[in-house]
């Protein structure tokens, strides 16, 4: 749905080029009108008692006719050159670079924490990454493969969140931003595509319904302890479905959120899998099957191929990923 609407968009922008001509040509008239009032005016204060007839004999006579007719043929050429263009697809812009957030990621995560303290010092980066992604237009991210867009998607997801923190830093969790419950997903602030939107609105209304890729939840990160791992690098199409297997394994393998527990046939699960296991059942049937192909060898060997198992979900810690947090 996004798609198409950037498409359009881009479409619509070849015709306001070229809706713009006609009223370029309107304003070349008028300046062509002064001109030639400028040409007659100038015959009557060489021949003041002329008729009106006799001034336009003289305007041959006239020292500015010559320069007149050069200017209106370089404008009709100016014209007709611009309303070619109008008719031409917009340059190809350059693929988007996620290099800026590689850098800071880099940086700034250890072990899945976050220095924002250090982030906040130095925001230029964090700045300039979002700067260029808002500057992509519909056109140019409609064109890129859809593991491309997602990527972006993801990153520009992440980054937004690392803003938003460092502009409310220092604080305890990020449900501390804001007067009422989840403010913070609700703030519109993230600028792309032409639009200006929340986080809940590129999670809920762009990314999961555009893709529909379960694994997304993995790579989202709310700036919390709960969360999956902050990833040290920026997603890339050309890795992107690695990098969220990564994702999955390592988010499924930390015991105090995700596990196994064969003594009691019990699976415990982060709570991220009841809020969207909407997402997660309707290829693998349920949570317990979707899950066991990310869980550790030996969990998955216990689990073995029934999928009768009791689900529990553990407690979600919504403390910050902060470095400094002891």
């Amino acid at each position: 749905m996004l798609q198409r609407l950037w498409l359009d968009a881009a479409r619509s922008d070849r015709i306001e080029r070229a809706l713009k001509a006609p009223l370029l040509l309107i304003s070349l008239s008028r300046l062509a009108g002064r001109e030639m009032n400028h040409v007659t005016a100038c015959n009557a204060a060489i021949h003041p008692a002329s008729k009106m007839v006799h001034r336009t004999k003289v305007t041959h006579g006239c020292p500015f006719r010559k320069m007149t007719t050069t200017m209106m043929k370089n404008l009709l050429a100016i014209f007709a050159a611009l309303l070619n263009c109008a008719t031409l697809p917009a340059a190809e812009e350059p693929a988007p670079s996620h290099s800026r957030l590689d850098g800071l990621l880099k940086k700034h995560v250890k072990n899945a924490r976050v220095d924002y303290a250090a982030l906040k010092a130095h925001p230029e980066e964090l700045d300039g990454y979002l700067y260029d992604l808002a500057k992509i237009s519909p056109a140019a991210f409609g064109k890129l493969p859809k593991s491309d867009r997602l990527a972006c998607l993801l990153n520009l997801y992440n980054a937004a969140t690392l803003k938003l923190i460092t502009d409310h830093y220092p604080l305890t969790s990020i449900r501390s931003i804001g007067v009422l419950p989840g403010a913070a997903w609700r703030d519109l602030r993230v600028r792309f595509g032409g639009q200006i939107m929340s986080l809940e609105h590129l999670e809920n209304k762009i990314i999961r319904v555009e893709f529909r890729e379960p694994r997304i939840h993995f790579a989202l990160v709310c700036a919390a302890i709960g969360c999956p791992p902050l990833r040290s690098e920026a997603y890339t199409g050309a890795r992107l479905d690695r990098q969220l297997d990564e994702q999955a394994r390592q988010f499924l393998g930390e015991s105090t959120k995700n596990h196994f527990d064969a003594g009691t046939r019990t699976l415990h699960l982060s709570p991220i899998f009841k809020w969207y296991e909407a997402d997660f059942t309707p290829t693998a049937g349920s949570l317990a099957g979707y899950v066991k192909s990310y869980l550790p060898a030996a969990q998955r060997d216990a689990l073995g191929a029934s999928q009768k198992v009791a689900v529990k979900f553990t407690k979600y810690d919504w403390a910050l990923n902060d470095s400094q947090r002891r």
